[in-house]
């Protein structure tokens, strides 16, 4: 299986022309949950300080100006032109693993600049934070247009696994805690990841982003993990390391497993008000995502 090359995901742009990332339904059954358009948070940046007037806004009183000066003065702002996109990109070692087309870590860096193309092109900017072991994770600004997406693909190309190693299943958890103090309210959040570690203490991390944004969850999977191993035995695990495992003894376990993951991401997602597209590797990123993407007829 190929791993994606620099040339590969700077084609994306191509593909990403005609679509959007704005509120609308959902195109495919594979779009689980409900999507909540309405953005939230102020939408707004400052731009200055003037002598309040009669009718201002109390609330937008700036105190330490009004102390300094000895009378009232508020701040101003205006409405955002360019909303934040952030993309939290999980490449845990887990993701290096993929029993049909492409790896999961493939998929999830197809899918994160797909998306941080659409974000870019609609007008919007792009940052995000990659996670991966502790010396590769990157946290890169929001920024507009080429600034905002090439950084971010580097980031994608330098962290994706390249071998088998031990899963770190923290890592979701190590770029939520980054991205936290960073995403204003009224940015859109588009996690990727496997979602193999959620766990009801992650759901406080991801209900404080929500309360202020919008939030969209890409769960990348794989059909053998769905539908357990097949009836005999085979060899599993890490080179030097390896199980032997028998396909119709162990399917009853590993398919309570694997519905309790799925129960765990839609409960996360109930919760945070979250749509949840899954994207296998058994399928093309640009197949699922284009039709959950494509802008309608009377699109600007």
């Amino acid at each position: 299986m190929s791993i994606p090359t620099l040339e590969e995901l700077l084609a994306l742009r191509g593909a990403a022309h005609d679509l959007t990332l704005k509120g609308r339904g959902p195109a495919r059954a594979s779009l689980l949950g409900v999507h909540c358009s309405a953005q939230r948070g102020r939408g707004l940046e400052f731009q200055e300080v003037r002598p309040y007037v009669a009718g201002d806004d109390p609330r937008n009183i700036d105190w330490r100006v009004t102390a300094r000066r000895g009378r009232p003065h508020t701040k101003l702002f205006h409405e955002e032109r360019e909303r934040p996109v952030w993309l939290l990109v999980d490449l845990q070692p887990g993701l290096f693993f993929g029993s049909r087309h492409q790896l999961k870590s493939a998929v999830a860096l197809r899918a994160a600049a797909l998306l941080a193309w659409t974000a870019a092109l609609g007008g919007d900017r792009v940052g995000g934070v990659v996670g991966a072991a502790p010396e590769q994770r990157r946290i890169l600004p929001a920024r507009a247009r080429l600034a905002g997406v090439l950084p971010l693909i580097e980031a994608l190309l330098a962290a994706q696994p390249v071998a088998p190693a031990q899963p770190a299943p923290g890592t979701l958890e190590a770029v939520l805690h980054a991205s936290a103090p960073l995403i204003r309210p009224g940015s859109l959040v588009l996690a990727v990841s496997d979602f193999a570690a959620v766990s009801e203490r992650h759901e406080n991390l991801w209900a404080g982003l929500a309360a202020h944004s919008d939030i969209r969850l890409f769960w990348v999977t794989d059909p053998l993990e769905a539908k357990g191993l097949p009836d005999g035995r085979f060899r599993a695990g890490l080179p030097n390391r390896l199980s032997l495992l028998d396909g119709a003894r162990t399917r009853a376990r590993w398919l309570k497993a694997w519905g309790e993951r799925e129960a765990r991401l839609m409960r996360l997602a109930q919760r945070c008000a979250a749509p949840v597209a899954r994207l296998d590797t058994s399928e093309s990123v640009q197949s699922v995502l284009r039709p959950m993407l494509l802008r309608g007829p009377s699109a600007a």
